[in-house]
């Protein structure tokens, strides 16, 4: 036991300037009879008891005397850590404990009596304890043959209580006990059978030997029910390894059975069936020797031994046939694996189904994903697709929709961004889960982080109490779309770098790390590479983001949509605003000859107020706004120019214009060949020069 176990913490303590009589005065105040005296430094210099002060009245010393000329100044201290039985010896009657900064406790022989109580009676409650805890029979007598020890099984096979019995001679109560007979002759009689209170036990008595003297004796009985219960269990064992060999034998499957080292312990007749060969030449053999005989292509034993789990493999055997192979290590209770059963099924037969069953696998992927991109082209409210640049770019979405890249949109506001990841989250394999929208640009700055990653109670003034969770564990399971990622601040750019690399954030205010199962899709309508030169945007971020790039093209550049756009929002603000408004074709072609630089929301929003305000049913060009001036006039189109650029561009632009509308609104070449006054070899070298064809149309 250690000294600080039993210190007294904080004793009364003395300074060597103190007079006798203010030590008394503390002797009383706290009924000590002596105290250590301490330097400035707490350092203890001496010790100061009442034995002093009787000296110094027997020698008539002033009690005004500072204790320093009385004290005991050879003093034998005591650290926390010391152990009793090291320091202490009957000569001290105080021990001061001190430590690096001083003294921090006091033993007296007050503290040691209480210890050495609480310790005895400590030891004779675990032997009680341990006595009384024990199943066998335990009774013990003294010298005279009086009962001392009558644990609690004693009294609940023989029928008495300790208390009734105890100090009572054996002989009166036990007759046939024979403890007596052990003190006269001192013998040991083990294992012997005895009747005690109308039942027989197992009995090994013994002397009890002190300083070379008998003082007494001791029997421990087991009833021999015990026994009894024991053999019939046995006998169940055998019954059921009997049962357990029927098992394993009937079994259709191959079973193998090795112990923790891979040798084979026993097969079954299944398992040689299968392999076509006797068992005795698998018997007490290790796995590995057997694999490197090529009797089997690779042990699933030896693979479960090594990776200590349950593993199943595809096996090949000598005679060609092929099996499904599972090895089931079995751990003892110290985590050691002392045997591996494998269960063996061939499969020869049901591998070629599984052939066909790939096969019609993959076609049905096939069919899937055409299926997915006739809605795509067929169906939605949302996208409108009929160029041919815009029916590749879906191809491509389709397709990488499938995996769980990050993806980042690139195009000018108002073409469709939004749109673009709704079809990637929808033909995701994410589709169930969130598809969680975030403006990086609409949300200010000082409350973007925690929009984002959530925040805990206390994070800042008027934080909810149970905390808030944040959009990326709102899209765990799902998506997460970052529309205009280039207003990300600086400082949560690195946040989010952190989140696509180890897939982990923090809650503002938290300490805990929570993981995140979110794929990032994320947009802009900036150039994201010149910010990276400019040193706006952070490159590592960047490259994190570009995994996937999709590029949207402004509207000028696909102006084979815009018919079919006018159509589709005619129809959308009719319905919603219950009228029957119709478009007339010459405003078509202004809208065509218009650059759009608000691209497909432009042309939303145009449509819309030209449905409300028009008060006609034909909406006409004398209706449009002025900026759209007059496009096109009756049978006479005008090219319109909106910015100098070199003549060689221009002239391919105008062609590739030319040659679009042309395959949008003919049917074959030769008709094309007369509207453009060319021949029709032009015409489709040059549609082959732009990319352009009848699939467009």
């Amino acid at each position: 036991m250690k000294l600080g176990e039993i210190m007294t913490p904080d004793p009364v303590l003395l300074k060597p300037d103190q007079s006798i009589q203010e030590a008394v005065a503390l002797f009383m105040e706290y009924s000590i009879d002596g105290a250590p005296v301490i330097a400035e430094n707490n350092q203890v210099i001496g010790l100061f008891t009442k034995t002093h002060v009787y000296r110094a009245v027997a020698q008539g010393i002033d009690i005004k005397e500072p204790v320093k000329n009385l004290m005991n100044c050879n003093v034998i201290i005591g650290h926390p850590d010391d152990e009793i039985e090291d320091v202490l010896h009957p000569g001290i009657g105080r021990l001061p404990i001190v430590n690096k900064n001083g003294i921090v406790g006091m033993i007296t022989r007050t503290d040691l009596a209480r210890v050495f109580l609480e310790s005895y009676r400590n030891i004779s409650n675990e032997f009680d304890t341990i006595i009384n805890s024990t199943h066998n029979l335990i009774v013990s007598v003294d010298e005279h043959s009086r009962i001392r020890v009558f644990n609690r099984s004693a009294e609940k096979l023989l029928g008495v209580k300790a208390e009734d019995v105890k100090g009572k001679s054996i002989d009166e109560v036990f007759p046939t006990s024979r403890l007596t007979s052990i003190i006269q002759t001192g013998k040991v009689e083990p294992l012997q059978k005895i009747l005690l209170n109308d039942h027989y036990f197992i009995s090994n008595r013994s002397p009890i030997i002190e300083n070379g003297k008998i003082i007494g004796s001791v029997a421990v009985l087991q009833d021999i029910s015990e026994l009894e219960e024991l053999s019939r269990e046995l006998k169940y064992v055998k019954e059921l390894n009997e049962e357990l060999d029927a098992i394993i034998e009937s079994s259709f499957d191959g079973l193998y059975i090795t112990d923790g080292t891979g040798v084979t312990l026993r097969v079954n007749q299944a398992f040689q069936n299968i392999m076509g060969i006797d068992a005795k030449e698998f018997m007490g053999r290790n796995v590995d020797d057997i694999e490197s005989e090529g009797l089997v292509s690779e042990s699933v034993s030896s693979l479960a031994i090594r990776k200590k789990q349950i593993v199943t493999i595809m096996q090949e055997y000598r005679n060609g046939k092929i099996t499904l192979a599972t090895g089931n290590p079995v751990f003892d209770k110290k985590g050691n694996i002392f045997r591996v059963v494998c269960n063996v099924r061939d499969i020869t037969e049901l591998n070629m189904l599984k052939q066909k069953l790939e096969q019609a696998q993959g076609l049905t992927q096939h069919y899937e994903s055409q299926l997915r991109t006739l809605r795509m082209y067929s169906g939605t409210d949302k996208l409108i697709i009929k160029s041919s640049r815009m029916r590749n770019l879906m191809d491509t979405v389709i397709r990488l929709a499938g995996v769980d890249s990050t993806v980042l949109i690139s195009g000018e506001s108002g073409t469709g961004k939004e749109m673009i990841a709704e079809a990637i989250h929808n033909n995701s394999p994410r589709s169930k889960g969130p598809l969680i929208k975030v403006n990086c640009g609409a949300i200010p700055e000082n409350l973007l982080e925690s929009e984002l990653f959530g925040y805990e109670y206390g994070a800042f003034t008027g934080a909810k109490k149970e905390g808030k969770a944040g959009y990326f564990e709102l899209a765990s399971g799902g998506s997460l779309f970052l529309d205009e990622i280039g207003d990300l601040p600086f400082n949560l750019q690195v946040k989010l770098l952190r989140v696509l690399q180890s897939k982990e954030i923090n809650r503002v205010g938290g300490r805990q790390t929570l993981r995140v199962d979110v794929r990032i899709v994320a947009a802009s309508n900036r150039d994201l590479q010149e910010m990276v030169q400019k040193k706006l945007f952070r490159e590592d971020l960047y490259y994190r983001l570009n995994v996937i790039p999709v590029i949207l093209p402004p509207l000028r550049e696909r102006k084979e949509d815009i018919p079919s756009l006018v159509v589709h929002f005619m129809e959308l603000f009719n319905r919603k605003y219950k009228l029957n408004k119709r478009i007339s074709p010459n405003v078509v072609d202004a809208f065509m000859a218009y650059e759009w630089p608000g691209n497909v929301r432009e042309v939303e929003n145009l449509i819309e107020r030209l449905v409300v305000i028009t008060p006609k049913d034909i909406i006409s060009i004398d209706d449009l706004p002025s900026y759209l001036g007059t496009a096109v006039l009756g049978a006479s189109p005008q090219v319109s120019v909106s910015a100098i650029l070199p003549l060689k561009d221009a002239i391919e632009s105008l062609e590739k214009q030319l040659l679009q509308k042309a395959y949008t609104q003919c049917r074959t070449t030769r008709q094309m060949a007369k509207e453009l006054k060319i021949d029709a070899s032009t015409i489709v070298r040059k549609a082959a020069k732009y990319g352009i064809s009848s699939s467009g149309k």
